[in-house]
């Protein structure tokens, strides 16, 4: 490379877009597009940065495989920042394959951290910790350092593992200090509000309070019988019982968690379960034949008893009955949920991410923006939809994906 491509380059390694920006700008050489499209990233410009980084990629000769590699690896960084999740994902495997085999392995490395983070995004944990088991951080620069420790800190959130969280996040900031780059800094310090930030709502014996995401570990490590209506599921000491694919069945546990150690008049079920403003003999069979079933699910860990009035739930060996609910009752919270960081996402990102249809998404969405909760950009498949962020709604809780005792 001349003298003006390093400076660029080590000008962005810096976390300076302007200063490259200057060197190259009247430039388009192959090395000059790829800079100045990963500068105009850097500041914001994502749909140039986009055309600038496949405009390079295509000038580049085919003996110039490591540097293709490097601008698929950028455009897939602008893929994910923009909430693209239906970008190629083989691509970067395949851009990662290519820098790994010719010792690029501090792109590589960024390559397999941005793969981790989509898995992150869709839920699928599992492979996620298991694509970051294999990276060892300690030849990293300080950037990727940064990068490796939110990752962990990202997937230690979503197991409700929080003191290891605290310590990655911790690590995290030591290395954006270390690489004196705003930008990350920035990152560090955003990611860290999500541990001091309320998750979910507790309702135990008609009081209601904000938890924050220690506090959830906690409880779910408790005696006590939860009524998860974060993931739709009944657990107690380590059994868990799904009502995921029963909302019927989860709409009854929730009424009766809520009114424990009461019982339930039989007309507030028919209302929560079946939204019956007038019940007839057919709604109160249907509510027999529905109790018998959630006596069923969950027998393991609790009755459903018979009173005068209605139903109570009687567990076996908690002593407490609590329902652990989103920090926002609403009808689409988990669309609120991803767009509450900030990002703008596509309908169909949020459906790949959410594990809904387009359709069902896009109904959301059209909801949502008739109430004033979210707005929209762009024409046609370029949409995008954003909110700012909600105060006391992190994404966390609602977020696909299994909990440690799942």
């Amino acid at each position: 490379m001349d003298s003006l491509i390093t400076a660029a380059a080590r000008a962005l390694a810096a976390g300076d877009p302007l200063g490259a920006l200057k060197r190259v700008a009247l430039r388009d050489d192959p090395p000059a597009l790829a800079l100045r499209g990963i500068a105009m990233a850097q500041l914001g410009d994502l749909v140039r940065a986009k055309a600038l980084l496949r405009s390079a990629a295509r000038a580049f000769g085919p003996r110039e495989a490591v540097a293709r590699a490097r601008c698929v690896v950028a455009e897939a960084e602008i893929a994910l920042v923009s909430r693209d999740l239906g970008w190629p994902a083989k691509a970067l495997d395949a851009a990662w394959a290519t820098l790994k085999a010719h010792g690029d392995h501090v792109n590589a490395a960024l390559a397999r951290h941005l793969a981790i983070r989509r898995l992150l995004l869709i839920g699928r944990l599992d492979e996620a910790e298991h694509a970051l088991a294999e990276l060892d951080p300690a030849p990293f620069p300080p950037a990727s350092r940064v990068a490796h420790e939110l990752v962990v800190a990202g997937i230690e959130m979503r197991r409700l593992r929080t003191k290891t969280a605290r310590a990655a996040l911790a690590r995290a900031a030591r290395a954006a200090r270390d690489a004196d780059i705003p930008a990350l800094t920035a990152e560090v310090e955003s990611a860290s509000l999500v541990l001091n930030t309320p998750a979910a709502r507790l309702i135990a014996r008609g009081e209601e309070r904000l938890l924050l995401l220690e506090e959830v570990e906690a409880l779910l490590a408790s005696e006590a019988l939860v009524v998860d209506a974060c993931r739709y599921v009944v657990r107690n000491a380590g059994t868990v019982v799904s009502l995921a694919t029963r909302p019927v069945l989860f709409a009854l546990a929730r009424a009766l968690g809520e009114a424990w150690p009461a019982d339930v008049p039989r007309s507030t079920l028919l209302a929560r379960a079946f939204r019956a403003k007038h019940a007839d003999e057919s709604h109160r069979a249907r509510l027999r034949v529905e109790i018998g079933r959630l006596r069923v699910e969950l027998r393991t860990l609790a009755d459903v008893s018979a009173t005068k009035q209605g139903f109570a739930l009687v567990p076996h060996r908690a002593r407490e009955v609590v329902v652990l609910a989103p920090p926002v009752d609403e009808q689409h919270a988990a669309v609120l949920a991803f767009l509450a960081d900030g990002e703008s996402w596509s309908s169909s990102a949020l459906a790949i991410a959410l594990g809904a249809s387009p359709r069902t998404v896009q109904r959301a969405l059209d909801s949502l923006a008739a109430a004033d909760k979210v707005q929209w950009f762009g024409r046609g498949r370029a949409r995008r939809w954003m909110t700012p962020p909600v105060a006391g709604f992190p994404t966390i809780l609602l977020l696909p994906g299994p909990l440690p005792s799942d």
